[in-house]
């Protein structure tokens, strides 16, 4: 797309350069004497310019495709327009699908959670005959008042009795400014200003922005109950002594400690909420250690959670922020941003602090470039990666693909990498090029073989192949068929423009591809060729027709042809060309049953609860009215399927379940359709068969329903000490590969 906007603004100036038009008004002999000399070598550095661009090796692809267009009737571009309308249609709802991840939660509605449940409650204030349980660190903190109450109680668990002068202040009003405490927002329901206004009088003024106080806590410490002990050692469970040694055995010699406090731990992290309510368990039954308000000692190892990450950690859990500049760093050397971020998402896992996770990835896709491209997408694809960031680097290869293929980049890619854009229908390269760069990419993997076999006594020797090269005539193609088996059925040979290209037929001279396009094949060339392109606007075949990629510079030169040619009858034309929504297609109803039957021979994934699946199912439907899906349903060409997949893989990874579970959304919101459909009907219509209510729930596993890709809190005990590194960690994922309507058409391609 790039290369046809630039010739298209630097041809006008090229023709005015060499048709001699200028805007002054000087008789061009005066002009010519003027300049004397200089003339002559400025033609020649225009002559030279004007050749080097018409020997260009970049592809003019709007030229191409009006010459395809050429010969088409109104009605076939027209259908090729739409088929374009509906892809880019379909692009947006797969954009939002690949972005789409559960919500972090923000400290404010953790602190309401923590207020709500009454985890890790270490104090219980008492007014008007109603007692709420709360915590010592957070109202010391916001309110002047509560900070003096608790200064004469310092007891843990203590119960205090409340009289407040203001008069008018009920139970319910009260649990509601304590809310406001730990939300910053007051309850929506109306109250009386006036008496707000004296009670802030009464409590010391109203609180700041919990943000300012929570950032107080954390640099200061104050009022921290809690310690986290970075350690490199292993020690005892003894008592702490005098000699520089904690109360758990561990030398402070090489440890770090940071003060925090327990409620905010439990707030935002099922791991340590899990941990101080274990720990507030075992103080309880050790009175002795009642009167001394010891801070809890949270140890953790520096294999799991480096020291050097403690600030980064701490500023996640109290700010909501992740600032990648707070880690140590050595002077030389050291792991780069990049891997920090990495290491840095794994910890956010591990601790189940999802902020920190999903900040991680944010970062990661901001510092995403060409150089790193292959090192994240081999990352997102491990078991401990983050599916979200590969998604996101998938998008990435798949827009910038053109110039990819023309760089170093290419040749760092797995075939993996490249199975998963060339599939797509949305990659941004003409089929010439993609066969350009999957020959290229072939042929590296080739030289790369041939030098793994060479004796390592001969290498880097005069006669070795690393050190003389190897020439293209000294490749095997059958190795390079071999290598390239899984690629090229990828590539969408009767779309390569232009027809003639010298590199599909040399490649269907070497034996490399194994079908040649339908093309050259016989027959009427250029209605194969167009039909390839076109479905038959008649609804019979014609052709070997294959869904075109939504190549950018193809689609606005075909709009551009529509425009100039056809803009009388355009309206006209559609209206009668327009077809249902859903063309029957029986290679289409072949590869939706070969999915079906590959779904049904995998392992079935763990099902949601009702409750959960309730929610899906109505997220579902109210994503179906939004304004793109309608759009996308409406337009002639689009597939319903296709379109209500993506809203489907959308929901499944809002609520952070694996794609798989896509399919069976798919089952609830078939039975749902037909409950309202029912409803719809009356009273007389016949209702769900049980084997349909029992559908959704028939291969349900309940031996794999915890741990489906959730929290680690659910599949493995939740301990402060950990001895195994990240890299020994795997955590089970699973994965489903999409088909977004290309797969079926290289079906038809290769079984018509």
């Amino acid at each position: 797309m790039g290369t046809s906007q630039s010739t298209s603004v630097a041809a006008p100036r090229l023709l005015r350069e060499n048709t001699g038009l200028c805007s002054s008004s000087e008789p061009l002999n005066q002009r010519k004497k003027a300049r004397g000399s200089s003339s002559s070598l400025a033609t020649l550095r225009r002559r030279l310019l004007l050749r080097r661009r018409r020997s260009s090796k970049c592809p003019d692809h709007a030229r191409y495709m009006r010459e395809l267009l050429s010969g088409c009737s109104l009605a076939e571009v027209s259908a090729l327009c739409e088929q374009y309308e509906a892809l880019a249609a379909l692009k947006d709802l797969s954009v939002q699908a690949d972005l789409a991840r559960p919500p972090a939660s923000a400290k404010k509605h953790d602190l309401a959670a923590l207020f709500e449940t009454r985890v890790a409650a270490d104090v219980e204030l008492v007014y008007a005959g109603a007692c709420f349980p709360a915590h010592r660190a957070i109202l010391a903190a916001r309110c002047p008042y509560f900070r003096q109450v608790l200064g004469r109680f310092p007891g843990h668990g203590a119960r205090i009795g409340l009289e407040l002068r203001t008069p008018g202040v009920d139970a319910a009003l009260f649990g509601a400014l304590l809310k406001l405490l730990y939300t910053g927002e007051l309850a929506p329901h109306q109250h009386d200003r006036p008496l707000l206004g004296r009670l802030a009088d009464e409590f010391g003024g109203a609180p700041n922005p919990l943000e300012q106080d929570l950032r107080y806590l954390l640099e200061t410490g104050d009022f921290a109950d809690a310690m986290l002990v970075f350690t490199k050692g292993n020690g005892s469970s003894s008592s702490s002594s005098s000699s520089g040694h904690s109360e758990y055995g561990f030398s402070s010699l090489g440890t770090l400690e940071r003060p925090c406090h327990k409620a905010v731990l439990a707030a935002r992290s099922p791991f340590f909420k899990n941990l101080v309510q274990r720990r507030n368990r075992g103080e309880e039954l050790q009175p002795e250690r009642a009167g001394l308000n010891l801070a809890t000692r949270i140890v953790l190892d520096e294999s799991v959670i480096p020291q050097r990450f403690s600030s980064v950690l701490l500023h996640a859990v109290y700010l909501d922020e992740v600032n990648l500049a707070l880690v140590c760093r050595p002077l030389e050397g050291g792991p780069t941003s990049l891997e920090d971020a990495m290491e840095l998402y794994q910890i956010g896992r591990f601790l189940e602090l999802d902020i920190l996770s999903q900040g991680c990835e944010d970062l990661i896709l901001e510092m995403l470039t060409p150089n790193n491209l292959a090192t994240v997408l081999a990352w997102g694809a491990r078991p401990y990666g983050s599916a979200w960031v590969y998604r996101q680097a998938v998008n990435y290869l798949r827009d910038e693909f053109q110039p990819f293929s023309q760089s170093p980049v290419l040749l760092q890619l797995s075939a993996e990498h490249l199975r998963e854009a060339l599939s797509s229908d949305f990659l941004q390269a003409s089929e010439h090029e993609v066969l350009q760069a999957v020959l290229k990419w072939g042929e590296h993997q080739l030289v790369r073989r041939m030098e793994d076999r060479e004796p390592n006594l001969l290498s880097h020797t005069a006669h070795s192949v690393a050190r003389k090269g190897v020439k293209k005539r000294d490749l095997s193609d059958v190795e390079l068929r071999e290598i390239l088996s899984p690629l090229l059925p990828l590539v969408r040979m009767d779309h390569v423009l232009p027809a003639n290209a010298e590199t599909l037929a040399h490649a269907v001279r070497r034996g490399l591809l194994p079908t040649p396009p339908s093309h050259m094949l016989g027959g009427d060339r250029d209605a194969v060729r167009i039909h390839a392109w076109i479905r038959s606007t008649s609804g019979c075949a014609q052709g070997v027709w294959i869904r075109p990629r939504l190549f950018m510079p193809y689609y606005e030169e075909a709009k551009a042809v529509l425009e100039e040619h056809f803009s009388q009858a355009v309206d006209v034309v559609r209206a009668a060309v327009r077809r249902p929504d859903d063309i029957p297609d029986t290679l289409y109803m072949v590869d939706e049953r070969r999915s079906l039957e590959a779904a049904s021979a995998n392992p079935a994934p763990p099902l949601p609860d009702p409750a959960t699946l309730s929610q899906m199912v109505k997220r579902e439907q109210k994503l179906r009215q939004s304004p793109l899906v309608l759009r996308a349903l409406s337009l002639p060409l689009t597939s319903r399927h296709l379109v209500l997949s993506q809203v489907r893989l959308r929901v499944v990874r809002e609520f952070n379940l694996p794609d798989a579970t896509a399919q069976l959304l798919e089952n609830a919101s078939g039975l749902k359709d037909q409950e309202e459909a029912a409803r719809r009907r009356g009273p007389f219509a016949r209702p769900l068969s049980a084997s349909q209510e029992h559908l959704l729930y028939s291969r349900r596993r309940p031996e794999a329903d915890a741990g489906a890709d959730g929290h680690l809190s659910e599949v493995m005990p939740d301990v402060a000490m950990a001895t195994a590194s990240f890299n020994q960690l795997e955590l089970e994922e699973s994965e489903i590969e999409l088909d977004l309507g290309d797969g079926y058409c290289q079906q038809r391609f290769f079984h018509y």
